[in-house]
């Protein structure tokens, strides 16, 4: 099915960070300051990469995750680059600056669900500024995991009732194709 101009469109419900959209016989949720986010990637020098948990209320359990965000979500962020974005969010969630920043790849983040597009980036040479742990009561904690030992990591953590967001896998798939393509070492 294709909607067309046509098609009306209503917001069913709107709030601070959301709104609820019916187009046609669709409906989707949309951001009320921006359609993309970034999950960035960052893997250190030892090969280990950064991950974040923290608790998710839609889901009510902690999630373990990539550092990630909105682009542009505040005002005093309104038309920021994604890799402006990326290194602002991987620095507040992790404590973690990055020298390097790259762009790996754009898509869609659930397509039946939202208009959001999601940007995963690569960091690299990264240097600890601070404690990290994220904005305004985020709660985050850090996790710095060798690539050997994160399967298993991963799987004792969700025996432990821990959650593990699907976009974890994507990154460490699209980290190993830029590894494997690139002859990339971090």
């Amino acid at each position: 099915m294709t909607i067309n101009e046509s098609t009306s469109r209503e917001i069913l419900a709107e709030g601070r960070f959301l709104r609820l959209v019916r187009e046609g016989k669709w409906e989707y949720a949309q951001r009320t300051h921006s359609a993309d986010a970034v999950v960035i990637v960052p893997c250190k020098s030892d090969g280990s990469l950064v991950l974040v948990e923290q608790y998710r209320v839609p889901v009510h359990a902690n999630v373990i995750e990539f550092p990630a965000g909105i682009v542009g979500d505040e005002a005093a962020f309104r038309g920021e680059p994604i890799e402006a974005a990326a290194r602002r969010e991987l620095l507040e969630e992790t404590g973690y600056d990055a020298q390097q920043v790259t762009r790996v790849f754009s898509g869609t983040c659930s397509a039946g669900l939202t208009d959001e597009f999601v940007t995963f980036c690569l960091a690299t040479g990264l240097k600890r500024r601070s404690e990290g742990g994220g904005v305004d009561g985020e709660n985050i904690k850090v996790h710095e995991i060798r690539r050997a030992e994160l399967d298993t990591w991963l799987r004792d953590r969700v025996e432990n009732g821990t959650k593990v967001d699907a976009r974890l896998f994507t990154g460490i798939y699209l980290l190993d194709r830029f590894v494997a393509r690139n002859s990339f070492r971090p």
